[in-house]
Parts: C-alpha cells; sequence; structure tokens
C-alpha cells in the first residue's frame, strides 16, 4: 500500500478520505478509521454538509450524523470533518470532546446553497480547533485562499449579526497556524525551528496601499495575484510569479479538459 512503502517524501501526508456517511458502509467507515489508527494517519471525512444528509441520517439511523459517527466508533483527534454546516449544539459538545479537527468551506457551501455553514463562533467557545478550506474546483471554481479566508470572516459576521466576530488576525490562524495544528506539521509561524514555509507577498500593490492594517489588509483587500513567491519546506515553487513548467502544465490541463468533455 501507499501508505505503507513511505515513498511519498517528506511533504506530503497520506491520509484516508471515505467520503461521508450517505456514500460510505459502516463497515468501510470503521475499516478507514481503524487502519488510521494503526498506521498513525489522518482520516478525512465530509461531515453534515446538507440538511437533507442531517435528515437522512434521523430517518435512518434515528440520530444525527456526529451522534452516529461517534456511536459508531469513528470519531477522535485524527479526523479531519470537513464543512460542519448543520451542527446541533449536542454534535458541537461530541467533536469537541473528541478533539475533531473542522475544516470551514464557506465559499463552496454559499456556491452550492446548503443553507448554513460551520458554526465558527459556536466551535471556537467549544475549543474546536478550525481551520479553513475551499473545496474542489467543481464545488467552488476559485481556490483562492485569500478570498476564502474573506468570505468566511464576512459570512461570520453576517450569521452572527457582530462586525467583530472572525477578525481579521483571528481570519488568519484558520489559515496558518490552525491547520498545521491539525495536520501535525511543525509549520504556520514564521520563527525559528519550524519548517520554512513561506509566501512573500508585494506590499506595493495598490490593493494593499497604504498599509495602515496588514491582517486586515490580507483579509479583505488581497488575493493570491498579491503572491510574489511560495517555499514550502524550504523548496521555492514560485519564484517572482513564475512557476517552473507552467506553460506546459496549462496546456496538459487543457487538452486534458477537452479529452474529458469529448467522452
Amino acid at each position: 500500500l501507499f501508505c505503507e512503502s513511505k515513498r511519498y517524501g517528506s511533504r506530503v501526508i497520506f491520509s484516508l478520505g471515505p467520503h461521508a456517511i450517505y456514500t460510505v458502509s459502516e463497515e468501510s467507515l470503521l475499516w478507514a478509521k481503524k487502519f488510521a489508527d494503526e498506521n498513525d494517519s489522518l482520516v478525512h471525512i465530509h461531515l453534515a454538509e446538507t440538511k437533507k444528509e442531517v435528515d437522512d441520517c434521523l430517518a435512518q439511523h434515528g440520530k444525527r450524523p456526529v451522534e452516529y459517527l461517534a456511536d459508531i466508533g469513528f470519531l477522535g483527534n485524527n479526523v479531519i470533518a470537513a464543512h460542519c454546516a448543520w451542527l446541533s449544539d449536542e454534535e458541537i459538545r461530541i467533536l469537541a470532546a473528541q478533539e475533531v479537527k473542522v475544516v470551514h468551506n464557506s465559499t463552496s457551501n454559499m456556491k452550492l446553497s446548503v443553507g448554513s455553514a460551520s458554526p465558527y463562533s459556536k466551535l471556537k467557545s467549544a475549543g474546536l480547533a478550525t481551520c479553513l478550506g475551499t473545496d474542489g474546483a467543481s464545488s467552488n471554481n476559485n481556490l483562492d485562499l485569500f478570498e476564502a479566508v474573506k468570505i468566511a470572516s464576512l459570512l461570520e459576521k453576517f450569521y452572527t449579526n457582530d462586525p467583530t466576530a472572525m477578525p481579521a488576525k483571528e481570519a488568519l490562524d484558520l489559515i496558518t497556524i490552525n491547520p498545521a495544528k491539525a495536520f501535525g506539521l511543525n509549520c504556520g509561524k514564521i520563527e525559528e525551528g519550524r519548517l520554512a514555509d513561506l509566501i512573500l507577498i508585494d506590499l506595493k500593490r495598490p490593493e494593499l496601499t497604504p498599509g495602515y492594517n496588514l491582517a486586515s489588509d490580507l483579509v479583505y483587500a488581497a488575493n493570491g495575484s498579491c503572491v510574489r513567491t511560495v517555499i514550502c519546506d524550504g523548496k521555492v515553487l514560485m519564484e517572482n510569479r513564475k512557476v517552473e513548467g507552467e506553460g506546459e502544465i496549462i496546456e496538459k490541463a487543457r487538452e486534458a479538459a477537452s479529452g474529458l468533455v469529448k467522452r
């Protein structure tokens, strides 16, 4: 198996990804969790994304999705739960007790009109480690984390009717130190002893001028095009907006897309 071969290198982490409770059997869910536990791996699942998922789980199992996973023994501190848009207060308590990591996908939830979003303020109050994701291209299109963090912060303010909810510095934690902790990575901050995972931002960009409050500018004004250089574990992946082989990659993507449409 890929996990057992350990050939994926230092910058790639193996994890299992059973899709959701409505597409994966209980037997397969428990196999994935057992395998993850035995191999010190993470297990990722879509959870409580839609009201239909909740209603169907209640009809089939007599309990809500988080309660169902807790009862079968699936939850734990190596579980990454995406979405969690339709949670009861009791489910939040269960997730916190099991030390589950929640990934908020605000942009995707809005595009797919799921009718709710991960209740960040309640999760925070419960002590849950919350991260921010973009979801996939088919349910978002734009995978720009800067735009995602802006939407997440604005959405939380809108939902709570509180302009101070999810302030800029706190919002940045959702795409830096929080996911680093969730994935067990020694990064997320720029300090001695941590991995050199960095982005260099062009502060001379019009949208970041005059630069009164950097955290606020990054959350509410920046976008991916403001990033000049990307460094991952000391390896430069993009420098001065140039990615090695970018033209070839784009052309291959176009060819693949064309072939997919023809099929």
